[in-house]
């Protein structure tokens, strides 16, 4: 990986270089939640306009990784970089001005329960920018259009699927053409057909508007169907990392526990415990 060079604030004219295409590169980062270590020493990068996605068991710390990468978190050694800056030594100021570049699909969906969806999809543009209500209204138009939702935007929350919640949720994500999308645990909880969709919009938007997805999910086959590139986390560190097919073609035995979901395998069935005998009976081996 490239020399990050030394640690310290960063100004917007003194960016960090990154490895060539990386858009977000994770050096040595180290981060734990009391006395349970998250992450030692993980180091990643997520090239540019391609679908990442970091796959890993259920509390192996992808979300976490997300919310380093936001700057909601920060980690206790090593560096987040996006887009050569810093993300940890950013001012309140430089963050906020980074995080309107990103977007986030939250798994919920998140949506503003008291708005409709033209309103949600809106909301940020709203926020954020000074458009005419014309342009507002062209702009969020052709953001729900691209998620097959035009019709539907006079509806509450409430009245709306999983999955078309989960797609209002992706326009918002759009609407101010970010560089990167973040998405957390995108297929959690959708149908077949809702997933479906969910794969297609997420792979072709990605390409269409020429963005950074990173996805983080336990589905491995819609993670093997959309993804350019993929990391298997845990114990606090990338235990695998390649391409779909190479990934799928692996050899070693914690990939092969993980991808073809064996129950039994480097990740224990049975959690450390006493001898059964000696538990259950009181009985000394």
């Amino acid at each position: 990986m490239t020399d990050l060079g030394n640690s310290g604030n960063k100004s917007d004219n003194q960016a960090y270089s990154l490895t060539d295409n990386a858009l977000v590169q994770l050096v040595d980062v180290s981060f734990s939640r009391g006395n349970r270590k998250i992450f030692n020493g993980m180091s990643l990068d997520i090239p540019r306009a391609k679908v990442t996605a970091i796959l890993g068991g259920s509390g192996t710390g992808k979300t976490t990784l997300l919310n380093l990468i936001g700057g909601r978190l920060k980690p206790a050694s090593g560096k987040v970089i996006v887009d050569g800056l810093s993300v940890p030594d950013l001012s309140t100021r430089e963050l906020y001005a980074l995080r309107k570049r990103m977007g986030l699909l939250f798994q919920s969906g998140a949506l503003l329960t008291d708005l409709n969806v033209f309103e949600n999809v809106a909301f940020p543009v709203r926020e954020h920018t000074k458009l005419s209500e014309s342009l507002i209204h062209h702009l969020v138009l052709l953001k729900l259009q691209m998620v097959g939702l035009r019709g539907a935007r006079e509806l509450m929350p409430s009245e709306l699927s999983g999955g078309m919640a989960r797609r209002v949720a992706l326009a918002r994500a759009i609407v101010l053409d970010p560089m990167m999308i973040m998405y957390d645990e995108p297929f959690a909880g959708l149908d077949p057909i809702s997933m479906g969709i969910t794969v297609k919009l997420i792979k072709e938007l990605n390409h269409a508007l020429g963005i950074t997805s990173i996805i983080v999910t336990h589905d491995v086959d819609e993670a093997v169907t959309i993804a350019d590139y993929m990391y298997l986390i845990g114990e606090g560190r990338v235990i695998a990392h390649g391409s779909a097919e190479e990934m799928k073609n692996s050899s070693s035995d914690e990939v092969r526990q993980f991808m073809d979901g064996l129950p039994d395998g480097p990740v224990a069935f049975h959690y450390p415990a006493d001898d059964y005998r000696t538990d259950l009976m009181g009985v000394d081996q």
